[in-house]
């Protein structure tokens, strides 16, 4: 956020400056999302178990994340965070935790397309979340959003089942990551009002990288790597470039733009899905897909809309 200060009362008040997008900004935000793309396929090449992939993405890169909140803060000038923000923050790292296990487990088992887009979901639970808390009235394209999530998502479900239990089963694991992904954003969210985004994410990460260490020890996981290059590779591109690129510049752009780049995800991961393990989509398959995408990409052009509240019950 800018700061200006007040003008002379003799001259008209200074316009705030908006961020305007370069080309540089919207580079960075398709190559977060390309970074990100790549992660389940990153986590299919690990060599440890799905949870344990997990636990190294976030732990190798904890350093350069603790760096770069460091900078953050000297920057901000700002003093010791709360006690009761930090725990907060640390109670999001849980559900963080429980996301990133749920949703490497259900990359193991389903296709990378249909795990970017259920591990996206949470945006479209924050929509609900919103909607029952703040009890306003749903909009027309939250309802359509609601009608293509659930379309898309039967759609998709059906032809996992057809496929395999085991395709279906990782649907789910892919859909319980999209919900705790959710309720790891509401509490971080939340905290960002007086933490950087760095020092959000490096809190986050000393809490959900224990508990991922202990969950894959608990699954009698294979936890240490033989071949680390693809757990570097899952820490460098979905930890620190991914988060690093999409921080950098989300706030140059409006949330239509962003779910428009979000939608670059699933499919990169399909594609790599069918060039790196033959995952074929056939016609139900994108028509699905293409609805769960649609309802991700309605979500975030209705949070540019004014919202009308829910009149008042006794």
């Amino acid at each position: 956020m800018d700061n200006t200060s007040a003008p002379p009362a003799a001259k008209a008040p200074a316009a705030v400056a908006e961020p305007v997008p370069t080309a540089w900004h919207f580079a960075a935000l398709l190559a977060g999302n390309v970074a990100l793309a790549l992660g389940p396929w990153l986590v299919r090449l690990a060599d440890t178990g799905p949870v344990s992939a997990a636990f190294w993405r976030i732990a190798l890169a904890l350093p350069v994340i603790a760096l770069l909140a460091w900078r953050e803060g000297r920057k901000a000038e700002v003093g010791r965070p709360p006690r009761g923000l930090v725990l907060l923050v640390l109670g999001a790292g849980a559900f963080f935790a429980v996301d990133l296990g749920s949703w490497h487990i259900g990359i193991e088992m389903t296709r990378l397309g249909n795990a970017t887009l259920f591990g996206n979901a949470g945006s479209l639970i924050l929509m609900l979340w919103s909607i029952a808390v703040v009890r306003r009235m749903p909009q027309r394209l939250e309802w359509l959003a609601v009608a293509m999530a659930l379309a898309g998502a039967a759609i998709l479900l059906g032809r996992s089942l057809q496929i395999s239990a085991q395709t279906l089963a990782g649907d789910v694991f892919c859909i319980v990551a999209g919900i705790c992904y959710a309720f790891y954003l509401l509490p971080a969210q939340k905290a960002r009002a007086s933490l950087g985004p760095w020092q959000v994410l490096l809190l986050a990460g000393l809490s959900a990288a224990p508990l991922l260490l202990l969950g894959g020890i608990a699954l009698g996981e294979p936890v240490w790597p033989r071949e680390w290059t693809p757990v570097l590779a899952l820490a460098v591109t979905s930890q620190i470039l991914g988060q690093g690129l999409m921080v950098y510049s989300l706030r140059h752009f409006s949330p239509l733009v962003i779910g428009v780049a979000l939608l670059t995800q699933p499919a990169i991961a399909a594609y790599v899905g069918w060039a790196a393990f033959d995952e074929v989509l056939s016609p139900p398959d994108i028509l699905g897909m293409a609805l769960l995408a649609g309802a991700l990409l309605a979500v975030k052009a209705a949070s540019t809309r004014p919202r009308r509240a829910l009149p008042e019950t006794s």
